[in-house]
């Protein structure tokens, strides 16, 4: 799966979004079940670790779940693009990893 949105937008799910893995994500959560949650705005963690995966979905409660952790086929529409940045911290938070191949 490739993802083009920059971190801060925020998307749409058809249905519940539900995940594969449970692992360190919704610990509640079995595999195939779904979340209870359909609106995710779209974020990058350890940005300082090149060697991981990167693009996560961050839900209204908090919780953060890793894109490779979703069940296949889950339809996603745009909701809104991220502002444009008026800090430093923003145009930070903003910015992408490189890809590491």
């Amino acid at each position: 799966m490739a993802v083009c949105l920059l971190p801060g937008t925020e998307v749409a799910f058809e249905n519940e979004v539900e995940c594969e893995h449970a692992l360190g994500f919704f610990p509640n959560l079995k595999p195939g079940k779904k979340s209870g949650e359909k609106v995710a705005r779209f974020r990058q963690v350890k940005k300082d670790q090149p060697h991981v995966h990167h693009d996560a979905l961050e839900f209204p409660d908090g919780q953060i779940v890793l894109l490779t952790r979703l069940s296949p086929g889950q339809q996603a529409t745009v909701l809104q693009l991220p502002a444009a940045p008026r800090t430093a911290a923003e145009a930070e938070e903003q910015k992408r990893v490189a890809v590491v191949a």
